[in-house]
C-alpha cells in the first residue's frame, strides 16, 4: 500500500476510522469523507462531529501519511465529486475506495415511515453509488487498476429483523458491487462487498440499543435476529473489519472480485 491513496467515507469514527488507521499504517495516504453533521432524524444515535474527523486525521498523520479531509454528505453527488476531485489533485492519485458511510434505523415494519425508508436507501445505497461514481474515474485515469470495497452487512446476505430498509439497502450494496465489478474489470479494478455482522461501534450504542429492544417487543419470536455465532463469546471490533479491508485493498487479493465476503463470526451460515 505504500504510496497509494485511499478514499474512505464515514471516516470520522467507528469502522471508517479503523479503516483509515489500518490503511495508513500499511503506507497509504487517505482522503477522509464524513458528513460530520446531523444525520436523518430517524437515526437513533448521535452524529459524528468535526472533532471526530480531526481526530481520525491526526491518527493518520501519526502513521506518517498524508491526509485530506472533507465534510460532505455522500448523498450530495456533485459535492462529493468535487471534494474527491480536489483531494485527488492534492494527493496525486487514487487507488482504493472504501464506501463505508451508512445508517441503521431499527423499527417494526409498520412503523417505518416513507421518509425513514427513503433516508436509509439514500444514505446506504445512493450514497454508496455516489462514492463509486466520484472516485472510479480517478482510478481509471491512473491506469494502474485498483480496488473498490463496498461495506455491506450480514443483513445483506441474510436479513435483520426490524430493519426492513437497512436489509433492503445492504442487499442492494452486494448487487452493486457485483455489477460494478463486471464493468470495471476491464480497467483492472476489483470491486467487492465486505459484510460485517455486529461490530462494536457508536452505531450499536446508546439510544440504538433502546430502539432495537423496543422494535423487538413487537414480535418477540424474532428477538434474537441473526445472533447465533459459530465462534463463542466473540466481539467483533472495527479493527477486525479493517483487517479484511486491508487485504481487499492490497495485491494479496489481486484475483478477488465480485465477491461478497463476510466478517460475521459465521452468523449468516448458522
Amino acid at each position: 500500500m505504500i504510496g497509494r491513496v485511499a478514499l474512505i467515507t464515514g471516516a470520522a469514527r467507528g469502522q471508517g476510522r479503523a479503516h483509515a488507521v489500518r490503511l495508513s499504517a500499511d503506507g497509504a495516504d487517505v482522503i477522509l469523507v464524513d458528513v460530520v453533521g446531523p444525520l436523518p432524524p430517524c437515526v437513533p444515535y448521535d452524529s459524528a462531529t468535526p472533532d471526530d474527523l480531526s481526530e481520525t486525521a491526526g491518527l493518520v498523520r501519526a502513521n506518517g501519511r498524508r491526509v485530506v479531509t472533507a465534510a460532505v454528505d455522500t448523498r450530495d453527488h456533485d459535492g462529493l465529486c468535487a471534494a474527491v476531485a480536489d483531494a485527488v489533485a492534492e494527493l496525486g492519485r487514487l487507488d482504493v475506495i472504501v464506501a463505508n458511510a451508512g445508517i441503521c434505523v431499527p423499527a417494526p415494519w409498520d412503523r417505518v415511515t416513507p421518509r425513514d425508508f427513503q433516508d436509509v436507501i439514500d444514505v446506504n445505497l445512493v450514497g454508496t453509488w455516489n462514492t463509486v461514481m466520484s472516485g472510479a474515474k480517478h482510478i481509471i485515469a491512473g491506469g494502474r487498476g485498483g480496488s473498490i470495497i463496498l461495506i455491506g452487512s450480514a443483513a445483506g446476505i441474510t436479513m435483520e429483523p426490524f430493519m426492513i430498509a437497512y436489509t433492503a439497502s445492504k442487499h442492494a450494496v452486494v448487487g452493486l458491487a457485483r455489477a460494478f465489478a463486471a464493468e470495471l474489470g476491464k480497467h483492472n479494478i476489483r470491486v467487492n462487498s465486505l459484510n460485517p455482522g455486529s461490530v462494536a461501534t457508536p452505531m450499536g450504542t446508546g439510544r440504538m440499543l433502546d430502539a432495537m429492544a423496543e422494535a423487538a417487543n413487537s414480535n418477540p419470536a424474532l428477538r434474537n435476529g441473526f445472533s447465533k455465532q459459530l465462534l463463542p463469546d466473540a466481539v467483533t471490533m472495527p479493527e477486525d473489519v479493517a483487517n479484511a479491508v486491508a487485504w481487499l485493498a492490497s495485491d494479496q487479493s489481486k484475483f478477488v472480485t465480485a465477491a461478497a465476503i463476510s466478517v460475521d463470526v459465521g452468523v449468516t451460515q448458522s
